[in-house]
């Protein structure tokens, strides 16, 4: 039987994991990153769409762990795995982390984009999954793409068109 392709989207604060056919995106990535962890052989993915990067930001209550860097890839890796990929061979792409707005403090509480690719970042050197391709920083929005068949994550920047990594 054939099986139709799907485009899996994942929200701001949210993610999900695909198996080929099927493909995976995101849009609105502003100062948010998005992480794709992936396992070419095994053909699946699973993106996350970061918003903060550390969940001691979070006020009390329930907490989302697909919102913050340090619980979202975690939590990636082990739904991954759970859904066969294999640990030793995940390999990651990221995109976003873009300053959107000018400030004339250099508070860092005000620099989320680039707070959010360094705890991306260090989480996966964490994790030992090698990053295989970034498009960061700038000052334009994001949607992005992947297809965990090929390993092709496509990244459409406002005013700046489309490339591939």
């Amino acid at each position: 039987m054939n099986e139709c392709l799907q485009i899996v989207k994942v929200g701001i604060a949210d993610m999900n994991i695909v198996k080929a056919p099927h493909l995976i995106r995101t849009s609105g990535l502003g100062s948010c990153v998005g992480v794709v962890v992936y396992d070419q052989i095994m053909e699946i993915a699973g993106l996350a769409h970061v918003m903060l990067p550390d969940s001691s930001l979070a006020k009390t209550g329930t907490l989302n762990i697909a919102k913050y860097a340090d619980t979202a890839i975690k939590e990636l890796v082990s739904g991954l795995a759970r859904n066969g990929a294999r640990p030793n061979s995940l390999k990651a792409k990221m995109a976003g982390g873009a300053q959107m707005f000018q400030f004339a403090s250099t508070n860092d509480m005000m620099r989320i984009g680039p707070r959010n690719v360094e705890a991306v970042k260090r989480e996966l050197a964490f994790l030992d999954i090698p990053l295989a391709g970034e498009d960061l920083g700038g000052n334009s929005g994001r949607t992005i793409e992947f297809n965990p068949s090929t390993g092709i994550l496509q990244i459409r920047t406002v005013n700046k068109g489309i490339h591939e990594l």
